[in-house]
């Protein structure tokens, strides 16, 4: 099922999220949302608060070429455990935030510790655009966005802009009702 995306600044996006006890139906059922709410969208990452789900969970598919196979990561109470030295700076998006990008400087790679759909206990690299993208969404589950390593005065001007963009689309459905 796609669900709706929570655009910054929902309060809940700064939430930290609680840790799953399992991966069981119910948190089989949530990652299946995400990835269908993430292709949908479309995007290469989701994590559960953006859908209003305060659960350690998210998902990411980085490939994104045309004629790239779907590689979908379900991750469960993911936890960076080693990060590189070695830094690499990307280009950022994020569903919450949308149509706002913004180079961002994190570790090349990083090693993480997670629990997949199958509810087994994996540690596993990720390397370049994966790992940003693994580290930006599990900033989501401890209430963290990409623009907060941003300067103050481009933090305001984003949230101003997010302001005004969910007046104009509750507007819009407003009139559309």
């Amino acid at each position: 099922m796609i669900r709706p995306i929570l655009i910054h600044p929902d309060p809940r996006l700064k939430k930290v999220c609680a840790p799953v006890a399992g991966v069981d139906a119910a948190v089989r059922a949530l990652m299946a949302d995400l990835l269908q709410t993430m292709y949908g969208a479309p995007g290469i990452g989701l994590a559960a608060p953006q859908v209003g789900v305060l659960s350690r969970v998210l998902v990411i598919d980085c490939n994104t070429g045309e004629d790239d196979e779907p590689d979908p990561v379900c991750l469960a109470n993911p936890e960076i455990t080693w990060s590189s030295e070695a830094a690499h700076e990307h280009e950022e998006g994020c569903l919450s935030i949308p149509e706002i990008y913004a180079m961002i400087t994190r570790p090349d790679a990083v090693r993480v510790r997670y629990l997949d759909r199958a509810g087994r206990e994996i540690e596993r690299e990720f390397h370049g655009v994966q790992a940003t993208c693994v580290q930006h969404e599990i900033d989501h589950l401890s209430g963290k966005l990409f623009i907060d390593y941003l300067s103050p005065t481009r933090r305001q001007m984003i949230t101003g802009k997010m302001k005004k963009l969910k007046r104009e689309r509750a507007r819009t459905r407003t009139a559309a009702e």
